[in-house]
């Protein structure tokens, strides 16, 4: 796998640029490239770094500058990443989440539907249909950008955000969607509601899902997604049982 740049942030971390458009190949490389750091870090072949973070194109490198040098460990970098063959990485883990589209949760359905020309079914069923790749975890603990919603349901984010998004809350923008995995604000498009807990901070890795991910939604009526809900809330129910997939390399 060819680093297209490597940009330093400061003195304690770099930046690794993977591709140049966001989308699943570059998802793809970003979550081969970041496991393959993780296990040299969880194996101490990297001496001095702290955390390997993912994002759209890119994974980042954090060190401690007193333990290793930049140079160096952007050499141990090019070296490991230069074993992996890029068009070959395979797909990540995939999770098949419960999503509740129904009219009390899915509170922007009817503006969709007139902004889109479509009906509300018809955007549930493009919605459910897609396979999603998750792009970064960012701006909220455990929040997943996830793309590409089909071309039919791409549009603006809203011109005034809501104070308050419900957590759980499913939405698009831009092309994009993300669930929130607590009340905060937000100017997205909400379409449904999933009981799925994003992030834990008792859990081994905190946030549920990572960069290269895939996910997929499953519509459910309001009592499946109280059951659940109240499943992972009283801890009866493990949100690991939603993972369809490992990766096959």
């Amino acid at each position: 796998m060819r680093i297209l740049s490597a940009d330093p942030l400061a003195d304690r971390a770099f930046t690794l640029e993977l591709d140049t458009a966001i989308g699943q190949r570059a998802a793809a490389r970003v979550r081969a490239a970041g496991d393959a750091l993780g296990v040299a870090l969880a194996d101490a072949a990297l001496p001095g770094v702290q955390e390997i973070t993912r994002s759209f194109t890119t994974v980042t490198v954090h060190y401690d500058p007193l333990e290793a040098s930049q140079a160096d460990l952007l050499h141990q970098a090019e070296t490991l990443l230069s074993g992996i063959e890029a068009d070959a990485v395979s797909p990540g883990r995939l999770w098949r989440f419960p999503c509740c589209y129904a009219a009390e949760f899915a509170l922007d359905l009817d503006t969709l539907s007139q902004h889109l020309n479509l009906s509300g079914a018809e955007i549930i069923a493009q919605h459910a249909a897609t396979e999603f790749g998750v792009y970064a975890i960012g701006f909220l603990p455990g929040l997943p950008f996830m793309g590409d919603l089909p071309p039919g349901l791409s549009l603006p984010r809203r011109s005034s955000p809501r104070p308050t998004v419900p957590a759980g809350s499913v939405a698009i923008a831009g092309g994009l969607c993300v669930i929130y995995p607590w009340d905060s604000p937000g100017g997205w498009h909400i379409l449904g509601r999933c009981p799925v807990p994003l992030f834990d901070p008792a859990r081994p890795h905190p946030a549920l899902l990572q960069a290269g991910d895939r996910v997929r939604f499953a519509d459910v009526s309001t009592d499946e997604y109280a059951r659940l809900r109240t499943g992972y809330e009283d801890g009866s129910l493990s949100a690991e049982i939603l993972l369809e997939q490992e990766p096959t390399a």
